[in-house]
């Protein structure tokens, strides 16, 4: 198995260097390129073709935000996780609205950030627990208003188990389904739903099914 390729962006050098080192002890990890901000972090990411993209939240010229939003644009997009010291709401939220795979903060162990490079490549969505209820908290939704009632019994349960977070592999394993038919179920998911990727799918679905899922 190929190593996942990965580029840093990140206007402090010193971080940088820091986590190609720790991320590069993983024999699963290749650190490919790395970036000051946005600007540059978009062009080593077209000389590069990463699978995923850790990039800071605040730099100058263009932020993390506006990096992932021009990401998401294109047709081949790595997944990207945002590395932060700030746990604002607002933050996470436009973070996630842009099509983040995954919100983290930078003192997060170095397994936990292999874990989740691995899980989004998966396309899985990781957040850090201490923001995630800033992620994921939505008013209550009347039943009626529930988009929800278009899905057949198959898709709720793939549904389900995709609003927690849980890649294609885990939902097949735990379904004991193909991860063949699982992603047809998310494809179609994404459809039914009119949501453009799978960040957006599982906010949804974690504000219809959040408190039913506990």
């Amino acid at each position: 198995m190929a190593p996942v390729r990965v580029v840093l962006v990140d206007d402090q050098e010193l971080i940088r260097r820091g986590m190609r080192l720790l991320l590069e002890i993983s024999d699963n990890i290749e650190v490919v390129g790395e970036a000051v901000d946005g600007l540059e972090g978009l062009e080593v990411i077209r000389s590069t073709s990463p699978d995923v993209v850790l990039t800071d939240a605040r730099m100058p010229r263009m932020d993390g935000v506006a990096l992932i939003t021009e990401l998401a644009a294109q047709p081949q997009r790595p997944s990207a996780i945002m590395l932060t010291t700030f746990d604002d709401d607002a933050l996470v939220r436009a973070a996630l609205d842009a099509g983040a795979a995954g919100f983290l903060m930078k003192d997060a162990s170095v397994d936990e950030l292999v874990r989740a490079i691995m899980s989004v490549v998966d396309g899985g969505l990781v957040i850090d627990p201490r923001v995630a209820r800033l992620a994921m908290k939505r008013p209550a939704a009347p039943e009626t208003s529930s988009p929800l009632a278009v899905l057949t019994r198959a898709e709720r349960e793939v549904a389900e188990r995709l609003a927690t977070g849980a890649n294609n592999r885990e939902i097949a394993q735990q379904l004991s389904l193909a991860e063949g038919t699982v992603k047809n179920h998310v494809s179609s998911l994404l459809r039914k739903l009119e949501q453009r990727d799978r960040t957006g799918l599982a906010l949804l679905l974690n504000r219809y099914l959040g408190e039913q899922l506990g």
